[in-house]
Formats: structure tokens, sequence, C-alpha cells
């Protein structure tokens, strides 16, 4: 009887390889920026061939998105955001304040754990290099839909005034929760991170009780 194949070592090694490719990028663009994170130099921080890159994650765009989703995560674990144990207990909130207080704070450790990588990437603004522009795009949209999923897992528990719920409530949900918002509170205007997370959880609270 033939004795089955088994994979697992070498998708262990795939696996061990990607981690070490996308951890070897966040160092590079955090520290060398986005211009100089070539895929050659990569290749060569990360002791592996540019082909390894592209088999294992993508181009350039494809290793600065898998960077953010780590950083976003906090993990290189893939399942999705809206899965997770923090999103599902912030969503299981019986009141809009307790929502809005768990929202303010899953917000609030996003950003720091992504700022510093957006901060790089946006320094020059997005306008006119194909890749950054898509990747902000792709940025914008799957926040966006993160808000779409928790003001969804909240109605389905919480009642909102007549009215509330719709599209408007997602755009103001999407802009007070931007990390436009928080730069600017913390990075410019020298607001603690505590500080921010208290006036998030008030503003989104009055949103959400908004007609």
């Amino acid at each position: 009887m033939a004795r089955a194949y088994d994979s697992s070592g070498r998708e262990r090694a795939a696996a061990q390889t990607r981690e070490r490719i996308v951890a070897t990028a966040r160092e590079l663009l955090l520290h060398g920026g986005y211009a100089q994170m070539k895929i050659t130099d990569l290749a060569k921080a990360a002791s592996v061939s540019p082909q390894t890159i592209y088999n294992a994650i993508g181009g350039k765009a494809e290793v600065i998105k898998a960077v953010y989703d780590v950083m976003l995560a906090g993990d290189s674990d893939e399942t999705p955001m809206s899965e997770r144990p923090e999103f599902l207990r912030l969503t299981a909130a019986g009141t809009i304040d307790e929502f809005a207080a768990a929202y303010a704070g899953w917000t609030r450790g996003i950003h720091e754990r992504v700022g510093p990588l957006l901060g790089v990437l946006l320094e020059h603004g997005a306008a006119g290099d194909p890749i950054l522009e898509e990747l902000v795009q792709k940025m914008n949209s799957e926040r966006r839909q993160g808000n779409t999923n928790a003001l969804k897992r909240l109605t389905q528990r919480v009642e909102l005034p007549e009215g509330a719920a719709g599209t408007r409530l997602i755009d103001a949900m999407w802009t007070l929760t931007g990390p436009a918002v928080y730069d600017d509170l913390v990075g410019r205007c020298n607001w603690s991170s505590g500080d921010y997370e208290q006036w998030l959880a008030a503003q989104l609270a009055t949103t959400l009780r908004a007609r």
C-alpha cells in the first residue's frame, strides 16, 4: 500500500519563509521608507531570491499589504478581523455606551500598531503612485467594511434611534475612526492615546444616538 505524502513540513517551511519576508519588509519600510523598499533589497535582507518573494507573496504592492495586514492584526494569523475574539467581544456589547467604549479601545489599538507604517506610506502622499493609490483604496475599503460589520452586529443586540442606522452613519463612523483623525489629534495636537480613546468613545456614542 502506497504511503500518503505528508506535505506539512513543506507547508511549515513556506509559512516560515513568508513570515521572514514580511518581517524583513516591515523593518525596511519603517527604517528606510517606501521608496527604498525594493524587491531586490528585500530578497537580499531576507536571504531569499526575488522569485521566492514573488511566489510566496507577490510584488511590492502585495508585500506592503502583507506587512500592513500583520501589523493591523498584531500577528500573522490569517483569521479575518471580523472573526477575531477582540472584534466579537466589542460587538457583544449590550448598550451603545459599552459598544462605543469598546470600539474606541479597539480602534486605538489598531492605530497604535499601524500608525508608523501609514506614516511611511503616506509621507509624500499617494497621488501619482499607482501602487500606493491601490493600497490606500484597499485599506479604506476594508476599514469601511469593518465599520459596517461592527454596526450590523450592534443593531442585532441594541435598538438604535429610528433612522440612525444607514449609509450616513457608516460614513460618520468611517470618518471618526480614520487614521487621519488619530494622526491629527495624537501626532499633531499632542493628545495622549488615552485622550483620543475617550474622545472617540464619546463621539461614537453621540453619533449612534443621533437620528
